[in-house]
């Protein structure tokens, strides 16, 4: 009697047979989108330039490299300047961007040979430091998002330039952020610095290193619009822009200069004219505190009858 054939058994798929295909097509596609995203992000900079250019703007660079597949997407410029009609201007030998290709709403930008900036009226100013990056978001908001860091930083003029108020700092940090009701802020700290501080200021600080903390309310900053800088901010203190001063203070040597509670607006030469509630102190530990009022007029600022500088100016 002969005995059947046992029925041959049935292969069974693994588990990873279905998930390997998903994975695969997604990876496939990952790919593909990196690569779509990377020539978008080329044609959008193409773009950008020919736009900025029928303003009067210019954006060019000598060389751009796009890379960072599969995650990132780094951009690379050689020989980069900006420039806009009425003289300002930034060049940079090198500048390194870089985002995630999942968050291409925040860069991370990197000046490694350091940048240079040029004024309408004082010339070019080399800025270099051991390091000097930025990081720009909220690109929906007005002003967007914008972090600037610089360590050990130099400002030296160029040749035939006027001086610059900074020549060295340990630590720069500025940073720019939209507010509530059409307001924006700027708000500046730096550590360690130089400065070409003039009259009580300078006798003040002793001619020493200096630390400076700023923090300023734009309001109106949509009117901040216009072919260049100064017609922006002119169309700015035209629609009735002022800055409300929120901390103000220079601390060096043995003295303190703080200025608060006051709101500054542009003459028409572009100074700021204003008083603001003011104290100068002994960080000595005398109790001596002279208090006061800073008062802009005239391109100066004073402290009741004594002259502590120039008045800053917006253009």
């Amino acid at each position: 009697m002969t005995l059947p054939d046992p029925a041959s058994p049935r292969k069974r798929r693994g588990p990873f047979g279905p998930l390997f295909i998903l994975v695969l097509i997604l990876a496939v596609g990952w790919c593909a989108g990196w690569f779509w995203l990377k020539d978008q992000a080329i044609a959008r900079m193409d773009q950008t330039a020919r736009t900025l250019a029928d303003s009067g703007y210019r954006l060019e660079w000598g060389k751009r490299e796009v890379s960072g597949f599969p995650f990132r997407l780094n951009v690379n410029l050689s020989d980069l300047r900006v420039s806009e009609p009425s003289g300002w201007a930034l060049t940079a030998p090198m500048l390194k961007g870089e985002a995630f290709a999942y968050a291409l709403g925040h860069w991370v930008l990197v000046a490694p040979q350091g940048v240079t900036f040029t004024r309408p009226d004082g010339g070019a100013v080399i800025v270099q430091g051991q390091a000097l990056r930025a990081s720009l978001t909220e690109f929906d908001k007005r002003p967007p998002r914008i972090d600037i860091e610089g360590v050990n930083l130099t400002f030296s003029p160029e040749a035939g330039a006027k001086p610059y108020f900074l020549s060295s700092a340990k630590q720069l940090n500025v940073r720019v952020l939209a507010g509530p009701e059409d307001q924006g802020a700027f708000l500046l700290r730096v550590g360690g610095a130089r400065m070409a501080l003039q009259g009580l200021a300078a006798r003040a600080t002793e001619g020493g290193l200096v630390d400076m903390d700023l923090g300023l309310t734009l309001t109106r900053i949509s009117a901040f619009d216009g072919q260049s800088w100064e017609s922006a901010a002119r169309a700015w203190a035209a629609a009735g822009g002022v800055i409300d001063v929120d901390r103000a203070s220079v601390s060096g040597g043995a003295a303190r200069l703080s200025a608060k509670a006051g709101t500054l607006r542009p003459a028409t030469n572009g100074r700021l004219e204003g008083t603001l509630d003011a104290s100068l102190g002994d960080l000595t530990g005398s109790g001596q505190m002279l208090q006061g009022q800073v008062v802009l007029r005239g391109e100066k600022a004073f402290i009741g009858p004594l002259e502590i500088g120039p008045s800053p100016r917006v253009w």
